[in-house]
């Protein structure tokens, strides 16, 4: 074990983590941060997805070692206060998802493209969540809800 320090979701937290814990695992027990989904562990669905530095990655493929120092956000870091994010305003918006259990990695996702692409054409959104499953296969709705966003935020 050694002790890290993890800046999740703009507060410093300090854990034990073995070498190769994943992120993901300490997220999830030693955080409690359970909107962060364990999918499939090999970080091919895309449940897992967190922002690191701003960019998407599989919590379930990075080492926590690997994101100490770095700038974690989560699901639960997206909303202000309880004023939720754009894009978690627009998946309910839209429906996009039945079960739900795709959802936290796609709006995790979408914000990063997003912030990157105020305006993205299909293509980047195909592009974007392209390792993002969802096994309901709501993806029309996601369209929608990364449409009604990406013009929400372009508004203010």
């Amino acid at each position: 074990m050694s002790a890290l320090t993890l800046d999740v979701n703009g507060a410093k937290h300090p854990v034990d983590a073995a070498p190769e814990e994943s992120l993901l695992s300490v997220l999830r027990e030693r955080l409690s941060l359970t909107g962060t989904k364990y999918g499939c562990g090999e970080g091919q669905c895309g449940a897992c997805t967190v922002l690191l530095d701003g960019r998407p990655v599989r919590s379930c493929r990075t080492k926590a070692s690997e994101a100490a120092g770095r700038k974690i956000v989560t699901i639960e870091g997206l909303a202000s206060g309880d004023r939720l994010h754009p894009v978690q305003a627009a998946f309910l918006d839209a429906e996009a998802f039945q079960c739900g259990f795709c959802t936290p990695g796609m709006i995790v996702s979408v914000a990063a493209l997003l912030s990157a692409k105020p305006a993205p054409s299909a293509e980047d959104i195909a592009s974007a969540l392209g390792g993002n499953v969802c096994r309901c296969g709501t993806y029309p709705r996601i369209v929608t809800a990364v449409t009604q966003a990406a013009r929400a935020m372009r508004k203010g």
